[in-house]
């Protein structure tokens, strides 16, 4: 079972709250003999307002438990620990995504419970692993590879019109450029794809005769407008 946005649940102030923080540290206890592993009672829906509903019994004894989060702010905890220096004579000089990658890795359990994470909750947890951020190649491989990729959807909402999309590869590359810069991740492709896409989308269904639409580099990074391709193989443009 993964769990995504752990880092959510961190206490307030990474230090014991004086009074019930229901939304951090209380989450955390109550997830503490699950992730151990115990025989939960849950509701199918997990919905608590029907008494009268059927309950179901999970033993999580075997179960394994996979927790991931962003943790913006871990970097700088590991940096004072470590003492790395960003400035001045003697500094470690990197990009500031390189920077990040590498205060990652050097995380420690000390770190995240700095960061708010109770230590009976980490004690659970006993392997911490670090993902690199994307890089502009992962980035164009997700616009395109997946079964759902995002490309893909686009080109068969033009389907749905009897037009061709045709994505040339610099293009791709310009989107995750810019999703890069960004620094927004996978998420930030669907909004430049939107930016780029968005006035087309709505003149396509109004045109007549146009059989395929390119979307160049110069698309990308300019917002032009993509070249549409006539049936008479004239371009629109």
């Amino acid at each position: 079972i993964c769990i995504d946005e752990i880092d959510k649940i961190a206490r307030k102030g990474g230090t014991p709250s004086p009074t019930r923080d229901v939304s951090g540290e209380g989450v955390q206890q109550a997830l503490l003999k699950i992730l151990e592993g115990k025989t939960a009672t849950i509701t199918p829906d997990g919905a608590r307002n029907r008494p009268q509903q059927e309950l179901i019994q999970i033993d999580t004894t075997d179960i394994l438990f996979i927790c991931c989060g962003a943790f913006n702010g871990l970097e700088d905890i590991v940096r004072r620990r470590t003492g790395q220096r960003g400035l001045g004579f003697g500094a470690h000089v990197t990009t500031a995504e390189d920077d990040k990658d590498e205060l990652r890795r050097l995380a420690r359990t000390e770190d995240l419970i700095k960061f708010g994470m109770i230590p009976e909750f980490m004690g659970r947890l006993p392997v911490i692993v670090s993902c690199d951020a994307l890089d502009v190649d992962a980035l164009t491989e997700v616009l395109w590879k997946p079964r759902n990729a995002l490309a893909k959807q686009y080109h068969r909402l033009f389907e749905l019109e009897g037009v061709k999309l045709n994505f040339r590869p610099d293009a791709l590359k310009a989107i995750a450029e810019e999703a890069s810069r960004r620094a927004s991740g996978a998420r930030g492709l669907r909004a430049i794809l939107e930016e780029v896409m968005l006035d087309v989308m709505y003149e396509i269904p109004s045109l007549t005769g146009v059989k395929e639409c390119i979307v160049t580099r110069e698309v990308v990074e300019h917002r032009a407008r993509p070249e549409l391709v006539l049936e008479s193989k004239e371009a629109a443009s």
